[in-house]
């Protein structure tokens, strides 16, 4: 009974605080006493049902009065003991250290060597700097090859920057030195002694010099400016000056968007010798751009109407081209469903500047002998559907029409007696040759990430052609390509990717060495077969700075022939280190 008693007190007191401190300071509360003569004894009262929709009676709903709480603690004795709780374990990662700077070395078969070293370091709050140091080279031993068939690739960049709230702007240098062989003798149409095989030097260099420069303005009506100044040379007295400065301009009137971007784009540069070594080649090309346009955007479709207008003044020896142009450029974008399906459509087309040190770029074995001229890329139209299949798949696909005039195909240099005795004159380089195309073309891709450990994509390139020349050469009706990459543990990792290139065209004319005058050609047309490569990676992260990898290539050491005549070496394993680190 006196513990009940204690309770009753207990309880009684609490409620008379609560309601005194819950009253107006100007009423007047007396006392009152309780006497408890039994223990209490709870009963439970009829219930009433309430209305699921309650009824509120008054017409205007009065401001609440403020109301303060005081609640004065008072202590009961209790006998209960709370157990300790004890918190459920979670898997959290620990959070990756990122590190500025890395360097990467490996070593594989053919004798070849990969490395890259990156570095970079913040000055201040605001300007930092950075250097790029990459390496690639190999010995060759392709199976076959009659001539020297080493390569090396070498690069260094360096960049200097600044981040601020009104203005971020980087400047560029760099250099690069390549060296690559005409290795790809036409045998197979042509018989060569050793005599003349040994008179041939294979060997070509190029030098690249750029300077370059981007600033982007904040919260101001020129966007973002971008500039370059790259020099260009080979080893056979072929040099190239580059240069170009694209300013763009973003501005809003009256919830109407418009932005325009300008293009001066200057190439111009030399050759000592054409192929037949009947004079040299000089060439130069001026292009003007201007390319407005307004964005309109209303619920879920998005439009930007625009036009290109281009002046180029152009001269190739001793002749004279200029030429203006137009160019639509329109594209759309509607929301199917939100961000789950869009479906976008456009008609674009530009004045792409072409230059030796691209064309070199993209493959190796020209000869420094090549006619420059911009593509005129009328225009591109494409309709095509993207977005998601579920929560963890992408997809895109696109089809499109598009027309080029003066489009450059790359051809086989043919085989003549010429007093040229250039490396690269005995069949073994190409050239460009410049016509009209037309390409109608069906693109589609799709992404899974399976989980977060394991992604997949394929990808695939449909393509047909038509062009006044025989073929359209070197341009496959087919790619398709598909990668794999797996988090196999928190150490090991893992991924594949293949690709698939169909046959593509080209042709080897050769000259009778038998006929005196006139020289007589023969026309071989050459079918490049289809081909496709297995590649494949390991890695092993040892600690959070060095990591080592094993990377496969040409897994199914296929000889195929990217280029004609031109076999690439077989199958290719390197296996280095990745180590990361600050100063």
């Amino acid at each position: 009974m006196n513990k009940t008693f204690r309770y009753i007190t207990a309880i009684v007191a609490l409620c008379a605080g609560v309601k005194s401190y819950s009253q107006k300071k100007d009423e007047n509360i007396g006392t009152e006493v309780v006497n408890v003569v039994k223990p209490y004894t709870p009963t439970i009262s009829d219930a009433f049902k309430v209305k699921e929709t309650p009824v509120i009676e008054d017409e205007v709903n009065t401001d609440k009065e403020e109301i303060k709480y005081n609640i004065f603690s008072f202590p009961v004795a209790s006998t209960f003991t709370p157990a300790k709780g004890k918190a459920a374990s979670v898997d959290k990662s620990a959070k990756e250290k990122i590190f500025k700077n890395y360097a990467t070395l490996g070593v594989g078969n053919y004798g070849t060597v990969n490395g890259e070293l990156f570095i970079t370091e913040n000055l201040s709050s605001t300007d930092y700097v950075g250097g790029m140091l990459r390496h690639l080279s190999s010995q060759g031993g392709i199976n076959e090859v009659k001539l020297e068939d080493k390569y090396y690739d070498t690069s260094l960049d360096f960049t200097y920057g600044s981040r601020t709230r009104d203005l971020d702007w980087n400047a560029d240098l760099g250099y690069k030195h390549q060296m690559y062989n005409w290795y790809g003798l036409p045998t197979e149409f042509v018989t060569f002694t050793d005599d003349v095989i040994n008179t041939i030097n294979e060997q070509q260099t190029y030098q690249t010099i750029a300077l370059g420069a981007k600033v982007g303005m904040k919260e101001s009506v020129l966007d973002e400016t971008s500039l370059q100044f790259k020099r260009f040379w080979d080893s056979h007295g072929s040099q190239e000056n580059r240069f170009f400065v694209k300013p763009a301009i973003n501005f809003e009137v009256d919830n109407f968007k418009f932005k325009s971007g300008f293009v001066v784009d200057y190439v111009g540069g030399s050759f000592e010798k054409d192929y037949f070594d009947t004079g040299d080649i000089s060439y130069s090309y001026l292009n003007f751009g201007v390319q407005p346009a307004i964005l309109l955007q209303q619920d879920d479709l998005s439009v930007q109407a625009g036009a290109g207008f281009f002046y180029s003044v152009g001269k190739f020896n001793e002749e004279s081209d200029n030429k203006f142009y137009i160019f639509p450029q329109v594209k759309a974008s509607y929301k199917l469903v939100g961000d789950i399906m869009i479906a976008y459509a456009g008609a674009e087309g530009t004045l792409k500047q072409n230059t030796f040190a691209d064309f070199a770029e993209e493959n190796k074995f020209v000869s420094p002998t090549l006619a420059i001229a911009p593509t005129n890329q009328q225009y591109d139209v494409y309709v095509g559907l993207k977005g998601k299949l579920a929560n963890t798949v992408t997809f895109n696909v696109r089809g499109s029409y598009m027309t080029e005039d003066d489009k450059a195909f790359f051809t086989a240099n043919p085989f003549a007696v010429t007093t040229n005795k250039e490396g690269y004159a005995y069949g073994n380089s190409f050239g460009v040759v410049y016509d009209k195309l037309t390409t109608i073309s069906i693109f589609g891709e799709l992404k899974m990430d399976f989980s977060k450990n394991a992604s997949f994509g394929i990808n695939g390139t449909f393509n047909s052609y038509t062009t006044d020349q025989d073929e359209a050469w070197n341009l496959p009706s087919m790619k398709v390509g598909a990668n794999l990459d797996v988090n196999i543990t928190k150490k090991w990792y893992a991924g594949t990717n293949v690709f698939f290139v169909r046959e593509r065209k080209d042709q080897m004319i050769t000259q009778d060495l038998t006929a005196v005058f006139p020289p007589t050609f023969t026309t071989h047309k050459v079918t490049l077969d289809s081909y496709f490569d297995l590649n494949a990676h390991l890695g092993y992260k040892h600690n959070e700075r060095l990591t080592g990898f094993l990377k496969l290539n040409n897994i199914a050491n296929q000889q195929y022939e990217r280029w004609m005549n031109y076999p690439v070496q077989g199958f290719q394993f390197l296996v280095g280190a990745n180590y990361k680190f600050d100063f």
